[in-house]
């Protein structure tokens, strides 16, 4: 039999709190804590005001490989392995701290964050399980999301080679090539 230690439940309701104020889905705070579905969902509700969206979460690679989610996505991931190197944090912690990181960045160039938590949390479940992987670009050296099958010593990023008509819209926060 286990003991129940309150602030061991104490850390995971706050854990599950922060995840709920980044709009984490009910799935990544299931995954992520010892809380019962229903304890997640009186909390979910008490602290969004709402009930939690319903359907499957993202579970496809290829989200991540198109324009401007990629460039997202791989500001992130780089933020999430350099913390990964530099403090010593529970993996979902990481998570967190690095997708705070993020949208602070998104907000400083004045860029609509498009990597949503829960994004942000599944890609790290697919580099974890070697679905995607961080590649160096030949041009300026920046390490891109893409599949770790990629041929990495001609890669070429989406900025210094981006598609035709990238940044070409007039979408508010999205990033414009000039």
């Amino acid at each position: 039999m286990r003991v129940k230690s309150i602030l061991t439940e104490a850390k995971q309701i706050e854990r599950a709190v922060q995840l709920i104020h980044l709009g984490a889905r009910l799935q990544v705070l299931e995954s992520e804590t010892d809380l019962s579905y229903e304890r997640l969902l009186r909390l979910y509700k008490e602290v969004s005001g709402k009930s939690p969206s319903k359907g499957q979460l993202p579970f496809s690679t290829d989200w991540f490989m198109t324009w401007q989610p990629n460039i997202h996505a791989s500001l992130f991931l780089n933020i999430h392995e350099y913390l990964n190197k530099a403090a010593e944090m529970d993996e979902i912690d990481t998570v967190i701290k690095a997708y705070q990181l993020y949208q602070e960045q998104t907000q400083a160039q004045g860029l609509e964050a498009m990597l949503s938590v829960t994004r942000a949390w599944r890609l790290v479940k697919f580099v974890d399980n070697g679905m995607l992987t961080l590649t160096k670009c030949s041009k300026c050296s920046g390490q891109f999301v893409t599949h770790p099958h990629e041929m990495s010593r001609h890669f070429v990023c989406g900025l210094c080679n981006p598609p035709a008509r990238a940044g070409k819209g007039r979408a508010q926060g999205s990033i414009q090539m000039h």
